[in-house]
């Protein structure tokens, strides 16, 4: 089945944390470099240029900069969110107010730095098992007030998401295991304590483990840092009756030999804590 179109996050989703930004880089008295030195009524040209290769994510958190600072800038998208990128690749460009677009710069080349890193590092994952069945997938793994931004970014890339948080599902760890005496009681409690639409996922280490979170239902099985031979062998013993979830320090160059042994999920947790930022420009345009 055909990938649905990415839907932006509705604004309401964006505003306050570019606004947080822009209020910690603003201080006090504002940008008193570019009042000193640009004259009020000077209007500029410029564009957002990526410097390497990548997928762009975060135009929106960009664009919500510039605006609220100034709300007659305006920004053309020549590339939306999704796209490919290339160096010298001008993503959209930008008119109004000098003043106004450099005070705006830093904090929407942060955003959009950082969410088209998170995007390029999953498209790589992605493209990495193409051919394969497995869909890859973000964590809870995420920077505090970030997620819904992380985890969009992560769909702008290709990838799908998982929880969003603690709420959204049961997924028993191991302390849960530990703590409850075994995954039987545990995964039986959960059963118990939770609505009958809830999901009930289940850690397992070993495939005696992964036998006993199947026979007491479970809806998903997370597979923690098998390796790819035993990662097949627990495919084959589900048999369809959970979804298979690969878990543990998969990179691009592991991705595929993971993928091919018929897991549904594979589960990144680097793809939102650790991906490196996209070098992103805006260069003036005369």
């Amino acid at each position: 089945m055909d990938a649905l179109p990415l839907a932006p996050l509705p604004m309401v989703m964006i505003e306050p944390a570019v606004r947080a930004a822009l209020l910690e880089d603003l201080g006090r008295a504002g940008d008193i470099t570019s009042d000193a030195i640009i004259p009020a009524g000077l209007n500029a040209r410029v564009a957002l240029v990526s410097r390497q290769d990548g997928v762009v994510a975060g135009l929106d958190f960009a664009a919500c900069a510039f605006r609220l600072i100034d709300p007659t800038i305006r920004l053309a998208i020549a590339c939306p969110d999704g796209s490919r990128l290339s160096p010298g690749t001008a993503i959209a460009s930008i008119e109004g107010p000098a003043r106004a677009i450099l005070t705006a710069e830093r904090v929407a080349l942060n955003f959009l730095g950082h969410l088209s890193g998170i995007a390029s590092a999953t498209r790589s994952i992605v493209d990495a098992i193409a051919g394969h069945r497995a869909r890859i997938c973000c964590t809870r793994k995420t920077m505090p007030g970030l997620r819904a931004a992380q985890k969009y970014a992560v769909r702008a890339g290709g990838g799908s998401n998982h929880r969003f948080g603690l709420d959204d599902a049961v997924l028993i760890k191991d302390n849960h295991v530990a703590i409850a005496g075994g995954i039987a009681p545990a995964i039986r409690r959960a059963r118990a304590g939770v609505g009958h639409l809830v999901k009930i996922e289940c850690e397992v280490d070993t495939l005696d483990q992964l036998r006993e979170a199947l026979a007491e239902g479970v809806d998903a099985v997370l597979l923690d840092n098998m390796t790819p031979p035993m990662l097949t062998e627990a495919v084959a013993i589900v048999a369809g009756r959970a979804i298979t979830e690969a878990s543990g320090r998969i990179r691009p160059d592991t991705a595929a030999a993971v993928a091919a042994s018929g897991v549904d999920l594979i589960s990144i947790g680097w793809l939102t804590h650790s991906a490196t930022v996209l070098d992103i420009g805006l260069d003036h345009r005369a």
